[in-house]
């Protein structure tokens, strides 16, 4: 008999493969009830935990979701964030990064677990990946301190054996199971024979502290990728879309844009209307420095911010955040500077 002193987690099923089954006729993977995971999982019924579950309905691909569902998923976590010790969000995996970063931003405060994962095959299939994954993540949710204090408390993504801070991760393949990195971060944690736990580098909370939950955000943002050739008009076009606020720059390298003067001055304009441009590499590792090359100083000189080595789908969801909530343009800037949930580490140089 599970006592009420046991570890409890809260398990929120939004879609996925990892609660897919395949249609026997079609052959096509279709939702299935999530009330059914424990016959796929009987290794959960050996857990000494209160395990119950929240199932979106009907589930959501993951390429539909959006700041919408964010916001669900915060009210769901707020709700019930007394009576749970973690949370495991099940979660396709094409958007799992940005929905791990927008509720590091969203969850403001957060003294425990909660952790995204999901799978590449779905968890009824021999070879899937979801079990393991589930698991693992069930138990980094409920794992304490010997003073009862959470491990990881923070949001955090566990896929194939590594505990990847949410906000600095990345889908990188579609067909392995390793489908996710953190670049610029090391793993929080790796799963092999024991649960080794990297405490220097999970962020310290305090639990005295009540959770602060947003659901405010604003989807007028927009992601410029740069490439050789790249016209004129068309970085104009975008630059005058109507009720645009703030944009990624996708840059090359250590943050170097072309100096081309129609280009300068068309950031320059943006930024003089009050359009907030932050600079992030197109690469994968590294960290944007302005103050370099000439190429970037010329950006710094129109008003363009600095990312450093911030992921896209956290430098998006964090200007989708601030925005949504109000405030100025300098305030903005601001807080893109500074880092509100470890999501990026400046340059010393």
């Amino acid at each position: 008999m599970i006592k009420s002193e046991y570890p409890s987690v809260l398990l929120i099923y939004t879609g996925g493969t990892i609660g897919m089954i395949e249609n026997p006729e079609t052959g096509a993977l279709e939702a299935f009830n999530f009330d059914q995971l424990q016959e796929n999982v009987p290794e959960l019924k050996r857990f000494n935990y209160r395990i119950s579950s929240y199932q979106f309905n009907p589930p959501i691909d993951s390429s539909d979701m959006e700041p919408a569902l964010w916001a669900k998923l915060v009210k769901i976590i707020t709700y019930n964030y007394d009576n749970f010790d973690g949370f495991v969000i099940l979660h396709g995996t094409d958007t799992m990064a940005y929905t791990a970063s927008a509720l590091s931003f969203m969850l403001e405060n957060l003294s425990k677990p909660v952790i995204l994962t999901g799978s590449q095959l779905p968890i009824g299939m021999l070879r899937t990946d979801g079990k393991e994954n589930l698991i693992t993540s069930i138990e980094i949710a409920a794992a304490k301190h010997p003073d009862g204090t959470a491990i990881v408390p923070e949001v955090c993504i566990f896929f194939e054996n590594h505990l990847l801070r949410g906000n600095r991760t990345t889908k990188i393949n579609a067909e392995n199971f390793n489908a996710f990195r953190s670049y610029n971060y090391p793993s929080l944690a790796t799963a092999g024979i024991h649960l080794v736990y990297e405490y220097d580098r999970i962020h310290k909370a305090d639990p005295n502290l009540p959770l602060k939950p947003h659901y405010l955000y604003d989807t007028n943002v927009i992601i410029l990728t740069l490439f050789p050739g790249i016209q004129e008009n068309m970085i104009g076009n975008i630059l005058h879309t109507p009720g645009l606020r703030a944009v990624v720059l996708k840059t090359y390298g250590s943050g170097n844009a072309p100096q081309k003067p129609w280009f300068i001055e068309l950031l320059k304009e943006a930024t003089s209307r009050g359009i907030i441009i932050v600079n992030i590499s197109q690469c994968a590792t590294g960290t944007v420095e302005m103050g370099r090359y000439e190429t970037g100083l010329h950006l710094l000189d129109a008003g363009v911010i600095s990312g450093y080595d911030s992921t896209v789908e956290s430098v998006l969801t964090k200007l989708m955040f601030l925005l949504g909530h109000g405030k100025s343009e300098r305030e903005i800037r601001y807080q893109m500077s500074i880092p509100a949930a470890g999501e990026f580490t400046k340059s010393t140089m």
